[in-house]
């Protein structure tokens, strides 16, 4: 049985003021048993999420890493180590932000993958189409590629020891969302690729979804059978509705 995961990406929001009256709308919440739950912070305010959150449920993570785990000349980076060494126990690679905005390759994604790994951190890997690619029907390989990279290197059990997030980049921030019966044939898809190498252990990757999702359409999104969770965004930025993702996770 796997064990949902519901996670916050903050993303570049936040000040010390507005994280602390966040933090504590977050320990105030009434929280499901049997999700795991996260959220990733911009790094200025990992120590001070980590602090907070103490005795409580959620977890805190990256939400991107160096390609290197040991420390070096890497002016503005930061190492996964470092995340560790802060409290974190995963930290997102590949998002789509950091794939087309920073340029980050398959096989830069594959390093941080590896460093993560090193440093004891769970990677949430996120893959996904763009808008065009879904109209041209490139769908699954865009997400077979993005896969295939990790695959190569670390075989199903790599994937086990993290997260696979499916974030189509047309609903990242859009407002729209993918149905679930969208985003289950995607998950589905993500599933029996990893099963025609490994049955049992694709069994075990917790595939969760992103984009859009909000407290009204969260629990249709994960009463499906392959979505195990979501990677939330702007939803997880208020503690109430980010409460109310989780319990739905939790109801499922």
């Amino acid at each position: 049985m796997r064990r949902p995961l519901v996670a916050g990406n903050w993303k570049m929001h936040g000040s010390r003021q507005s994280v602390d009256a966040l933090l504590n709308g977050l320990v105030e919440q009434e929280w499901p048993e049997g999700v795991e739950l996260m959220i990733a912070p911009p790094a200025l305010y990992i120590d001070r999420c980590v602090g907070r959150l103490q005795g409580s449920p959620l977890s805190v993570g990256g939400q991107t890493c160096a390609t290197q785990a040991e420390p070096g000349a890497l002016t503005g980076e930061i190492s996964p180590a470092q995340l560790r060494d802060a409290g974190c126990g995963y930290v997102l690679v590949g998002h789509s932000e950091r794939r087309t905005l920073f340029g980050e390759s398959d096989a830069v994604v594959c390093k941080k993958f590896a460093a993560a790994l090193a440093c004891g951190l769970r990677p949430v890997l996120c893959v996904g189409e763009s808008q065009a690619e879904r109209d041209a029907g490139q769908t699954a390989d865009v997400v077979a590629r993005q896969l295939q990279v990790i695959l190569d290197a670390f075989g199903v059990g790599g994937l086990a020891e993290g997260v696979v997030a499916y974030e189509p980049v047309w609903a990242i921030g859009t407002g729209l969302t993918a149905s679930p019966e969208q985003a289950q044939d995607v998950h589905a898809m993500i599933r029996a690729r990893l099963a025609m190498l490994d049955d049992a252990q694709a069994q075990d990757v917790r595939i969760v979804y992103g984009g859009s999702v909000k407290a009204d359409n969260a629990e249709a999104l994960f009463s499906m059978p392959d979505i195990d969770g979501g990677l939330i965004g702007g939803a997880s930025l208020n503690a109430e509705e980010f409460g109310a993702i989780a319990r739905a996770a939790g109801r499922v």
